[in-house]
């Protein structure tokens, strides 16, 4: 049975502020830096491993999974965590290679496939002003509708429909050859793959609500499917 850990990364700076984020790329506050050292001490203490992550391409993100694999040696069983870089990004020129041991590493794949919802106009933008703004009721369906886009911005079925297939096609592969995956992402992008697990309809996956730095458990079999599910959240 594998173990599939689902994070959303800690607060960041812009969710103290109360703003709406999406792909603007902002770190962690000390709290979320907190949340995310918290989080691994829950994944220790429940006595799991990770062998493989994935993360989106945002910074808080990533920092939340970086921390998760470095404050707990046992989460990484001794290996190094290593973040894994296109190989056809211009940027890196191919100066990070190296003689690679699969014994003595954790790959880290960002991914653009786990971003989070892109909000569009409303990236930047204070929620409490915006709803005085436009509306309680319309920014509650910007926000929390299934397939309602804000203006100029993804739905969360935009959303699903990169996430998924993502999951399906790379991350779920893991899962069935016996690895345990640790996902550091966002609210929306983990919402959609719990959708997905979970079978959830449209109406029931726009309340469920993701807390950051809580992570959440799947054991999975050798079928993909999803056999258990637990929250770490005491």
């Amino acid at each position: 049975m594998s173990k599939l850990i689902m994070l959303r990364h800690g607060q960041s700076l812009w969710n103290a502020a109360n703003r709406f984020t999406g792909w603007v790329d902002v770190p962690l506050s000390e709290r979320g830096r907190a949340e995310a050292t918290i989080a691994s001490c829950k994944i220790r203490d429940a006595g799991l491993t990770v062998d493989v992550c994935f993360t989106s391409m945002l910074i808080r993100a990533m920092e939340t999974a970086i921390v998760v694999m470095t404050e707990c040696d046992e989460i990484r069983q001794g290996k190094i965590p290593i973040v894994q870089h296109a190989t056809d990004d211009p940027n890196w020129h191919g100066w990070n290679k190296y003689y690679s041991d699969p014994d003595k590493e954790i790959p880290i794949f960002p991914t653009p496939a786990l971003d989070e919802r892109y909000y569009g106009e409303l990236q930047g933008l204070n929620k409490a002003e915006t709803a005085e703004k436009y509306g309680k009721e319309q920014v509650h369906i910007w926000r929390r509708s299934f397939s309602e886009k804000p203006p100029g911005g993804e739905s969360l079925e935009d959303t699903m429909h990169r996430s998924v297939p993502f999951f399906r096609d790379r991350i779920l592969a893991h899962l069935k050859q016996g690895d345990d995956v640790l996902i550091a992402a966002h609210g929306n992008s983990l919402r959609s793959i719990i959708m997905y697990l979970d079978e959830l309809s449209p109406d029931e996956v726009v309340k469920l609500e993701l807390a950051t730095g809580v992570p959440i458990v799947y054991d999975i079999d050798a079928e993909g499917q999803v056999v258990t599910k637990q929250i770490l959240d005491s």
